[in-house]
């Protein structure tokens, strides 16, 4: 391919033309042999650039520039040896490892030399070679390397595996060639015959180590290409598997030796094009080697391969939808060569399977049914016609897999992927293929799983059509984690884990009222299908009610079953917008809220559900302050709904709550229990966690009298940093305290606004985590703290260093978010409420509470709250006699105003501090 290619050809010349100049040192001419390789590689990657966008062939593109990278070490080699140095012949082969090995090159890869010699204490051999590692070196090439002899590469390649992975790559460049030939003769001799089951079991297990490393599912929304489930190092590693055992050099001869199937051939390479193209589009778009699919990637990426925005997905999001499709190819393309493997006796099934095969009883054939059998401890098809025959077997597969929890074999998995085609409208509406379905939903131990091995199948898709819209769906947003598929699964799996009381620690009410619920199986469907018409112009959650009332009943459920179901895809965001966005201590907001609900039932399975599918969003996501808010409404909502027969008062829950907290201080006395029990509000009793009221006990116990004094905790998991301000408050104390968090960088992603019955603010802050280690977050953390209290104090002037903040990071600028101001008087009796939406950034809650501040605005309470870019804050004002506010001139002023916040070029950061 770069045989034409015309610096290439003149590179050779060039380098001898440097000896134009006689009496040259090595020094001198290696130098300047670096400024010409410098020159040559920037041609060779313009011109790989031009041929990607032109025909985007991602192989292609990284076979293209490897050919030139040998061009080049081939010339530099040949003029070293012959010009430079004057060796002639030299004991010595120039051999590409790794993925140079391969054949295939990302712009911005390094790259991995061997020198083979048979003696590293050749003074010729260590010149020659010094000259080509600096020369590329100095290029500003990143290149490792080795120099050993046959017998050492051998020896090390028993007892490393990396080494012997290296050493199954190696290509020969340019050099001795019978050098090479003899470490692949004994290579072959020495490892691949007699180390396969090694190399197989080890290179699985270190697949399996990356996949942990990188994030489990294959479905997350800003995956690495090169090391996640379903990239670029599965498809290398299936090829490495590959050439050791069937000694095969290129996927095709797998092909011919039957590892793989011509379709499954045509499969692997129409996937591995996909992603080197998307890798090498990526380097030349960070001018680095990067892997990383980030959000501030994404949509140049698309760009670039010619997405455009369809039919309700962004361009973002249908390039996306194509990488996961892919990624899950690969997925399958792995399953089907393990399958091989096993065959062979090169591996064995999966340590679970073994497990569960010497634990359970073996099935008894009634139970399998005549179309099925065991096959190695896991279920298969008795015959390939099965399918064709009964269509229902499709379905009815998995359902004996998860009765009688058994691996569904890759054989048979091959064979299912195969049949697709005979899902249609019969089969669609077959009342036992749809019975099937709603057992394995609502009746499995791990429905979960079964529904993520119905959904990589192509099962789930084509037997639920809607579902198969949103199958690899990615939402271009920072909040959600997983495509739209992996979502709805997690949160049937969330909700079978409450059902069973596995998080009952961490859900103690909804673990507590699940025995309670009537309609459980109207749950687990709405679970399954609540972001089901996700993509689509019109909102999801209209959309999905109106696909419920269409599916349901084909399911099996009855009418009230599907009123339920429906009606809980309507109002899925509701209890979790209530909970995070309003005032719980306001009784408007339960009347508004309840007015939706109208039943206890619903409000059970409201519950439940907003749990499964929060906690289903991703890592972090959820925290015990959203639980606590979400038992508060459920408490304060259950007695308008019950008729105020409810499990207890509000006046009850206060009570027991203190009672709760200060049976911890055993050693109080009566007088200091009651103080300490009337220092706070209802409003803090209920909706502020046990452990978070204890610590803020001790941080008032260690506070000076009417001053500031400040904690701070990381969380690594949550990606959270919790920082508490304990100070006299007073009408601008928030804006001085966002206004600090904002000087110091810090961004905020919620806050918990509390006064005391004697004065003081205690106020907790959310800041988004900049570090990954604790040590690290926890000093920046204290930064932040200690710009907060000299704040406070009068120590440090806002207005000076407000105008250091920077502006919106390059990640978040890859978003959109419309902003919006909501004036409602309608939420409340007492107060205004004004809802602010927008794109998040750092001091944009000092900014808001700012503008309040200076157009007079009292704040009886603020709802901060971030999903992902996107920022939701909610403000309860009065105007300053404690009215509503109610001109609409007024209104127009406030609207105005916030609405310059919102826009980053006029919202700059104020202060009259």
């Amino acid at each position: 391919m770069t045989t034409s290619f015309l610096p290439l050809l003149a590179f050779p010349d060039k380098l001898k033309a440097l000896l134009a100049t006689p009496g040259q040192t090595p020094l001198v001419i290696r130098t300047a042999s670096s400024k010409l390789i410098r020159e040559c590689l920037n041609e060779l990657r313009a011109e790989a650039e031009k041929r990607l966008l032109r025909d985007g062939h991602g192989t292609g593109c990284a076979i293209f520039l490897s050919e030139g990278e040998d061009a080049i070490i081939r010339a530099l080699f040949d003029f070293a040896r012959l010009d430079v140095f004057k060796s002639g012949q030299l004991p010595l082969a120039v051999v590409a490892v790794g993925g140079y090995g391969r054949g295939t090159l990302a712009p911005g890869s390094d790259i991995d030399l061997l020198f083979l010699t048979p003696s590293i204490e050749d003074r010729r051999v260590g010149e020659v070679v010094e000259f080509l590692l600096y020369a590329l070196w100095d290029a500003r090439q990143k290149v490792g390397h080795a120099t050993r002899t046959v017998s050492d590469c051998v020896r090390l390649a028993k007892t490393d595996n990396t080494i012997m992975t290296a050493v199954l790559e190696a290509r020969f460049i340019c050099g001795d060639s019978h050098l090479f030939s003899e470490l692949q003769s004994q290579y072959r001799t020495g490892i691949l015959q007699k180390e396969a089951r090694r190399f197989v079991t080890e290179k699985l297990a270190e697949r399996d180590q990356r996949h942990i490393k990188s994030g489990e599912s294959r479905y997350a929304v800003e995956p690495d290409l090169k090391d996640g489930k379903g990239g670029l190092r599965d498809l290398h590693t299936l090829f490495w598997i590959a050439k050791f055992i069937f000694d095969a050099n290129s996927p095709s001869q797998l092909a011919e030796k039957g590892a793989f199937s011509h379709d499954d051939l045509k499969r692997f390479q129409k996937a591995e094009d996909f992603l080197w193209a998307v890798r090498c589009h990526l380097h030349f778009i960070a001018k680095r080697g990067e892997d990383k699919l980030s959000f501030d990637r994404q949509g140049e990426l698309a760009e670039r391969m010619g997405y455009k925005a369809h039919g309700g997905l962004m361009r973002e999001e249908r390039f996306m939808k194509h990488y996961f499709l892919y990624a899950k190819e690969v997925g399958d393309l792995t399953r089907i060569f393990c399958a091989s493997l096993e065959a062979q006796h090169l591996k064995e099934p999966r340590s679970l399977t073994r497990m569960i095969g010497k634990l359970m009883p073996r099935p008894r054939e009634k139970s399998l049914g005549k179309a099925f059998a065991i096959d190695g401890l896991r279920l298969t098809i008795s015959s390939d016609d099965v399918f064709a025959k009964d269509p229902v077997n499709l379905i009815r597969i998995f359902k004996v897999s998860a009765s009688e929890t058994l691996e569904i074999h890759p054989d048979a998995l091959k064979r299912i992927r195969a049949s697709l085609r005979l899902i249609d409208e019969g089969l669609r509406n077959n009342r036992e293929a749809n019975a099937l379905f709603l057992s394995i939903l609502t009746e499995s131990n791990d429905p979960e799983s079964i529904l993520r091995l119905m959904n990589e199948a192509g099962v789930l898709g084509r037997f639920i059509p809607d579902f198969g819209k949103v199958v690899a769906m990615m939402q271009f947003n920072m909040y959600h984690h997983y495509t739209v598929d992996e979502h709805l699964i997690r949160t049937v799996g969330v909700l079978r884990q409450i059902e069973t009381g596995t998080l009952s620690g961490d859900h103690p009410l909804s673990v507590k009222l699940f025995p309670t619920l009537t309609s459980r199986r109207a749950l687990y469907v709405a679970a399954l299908f609540h972001d089901i018409a996700k993509g689509r112009d019109e909102d999801h959650s209209i959309a999905g009610e109106r696909i419920a009332l269409a599916v349901c009943p084909r399911l099996g459920l009855d009418p009230a079953e599907t009123e339920t179901v429906a009606w809980l895809i309507r109002h899925h965001l509701l209890m979790s917008e209530t909970a995070q966005m309003r005032d719980l201590n306001d009784f408007k907001t339960i009347l508004d809220f309840t007015s939706i609900v109208q039943s206890p039932e619903r409000l059970k399975l409201l519950l439940i559900l907003t749990v499964a599918d929060i906690r289903a969003v991703g890592p972090g996501v959820w925290n015990g302050w959203k639980g606590q808010l979400l038992r508060t409404l459920f408490a304060e909502a259950e007695p308008v709904l019950t008729g105020g027969h409810a499990a207890s008062s509000r006046k009850d829950r206060v009570l027991a709550a203190q009672n709760e907290f200060l049976s911890k201080f055993p050693d109080w006395s009566d007088k200091r229990k009651q103080r300490e029990a009337a220092r706070h509000y209802d409003a803090y009793w209920l909706n502020v966690p046990l452990d978070q009221q204890l610590r803020h006990q001790a941080l008032i116990d260690k506070a000076p009298a009417r001053d500031v004094i400040t904690e701070v905790r990381s969380d690594a998991f949550t990606a959270v940093t919790e920082l508490t301000v304990y100070a006299p408050d007073h009408p601008r104390l928030l804006a001085l305290i966002t206004g600090a968090c904002a000087a110091a960088n810090a961004n905020i992603i919620g806050a918990q606004i509390f006064t005391t019955t004697d004065g003081m603010a205690l106020d907790t802050i959310l800041l988004r985590r900049e570090f990954k280690m604790d040590e690290d977050e926890n000093r920046r953390g204290a930064r932040v703290a200690d710009t907060i209290a000299r704040t406070l104090r009068g120590q440090l002037r806002l207005k000076d260093v407000l105008q250091n903040v920077p502006g919106l990071t390059e990640r978040v600028k890859a978003f959109s978010v419309p902003p919006r101001v909501i004036i409602d008087n309608t939420s409340s009796n007492r107060q205004t409420v004004i809802e602010i939406n927008g794109l998040d950034r750092v001091g944009l809650l000092q900014g808001l509470t700012e503008a309040l501040f200076h157009l007079n605005l009292n704040i009886a309470s603020a709802h901060v709250t971030t999903f992902g870019e996107k920022a939701v804050d909610v403000f309860y004002v009065t105007d300053l006699t404690g009215a509503k506010i109610e001109n609409p001139t007024r209104h127009a002023q406030i609207e105005k105003r916030l609405m310059q916040v919102l826009a980053p070029e006029t919202g700059t950061l104020k202060t009259g501090t």
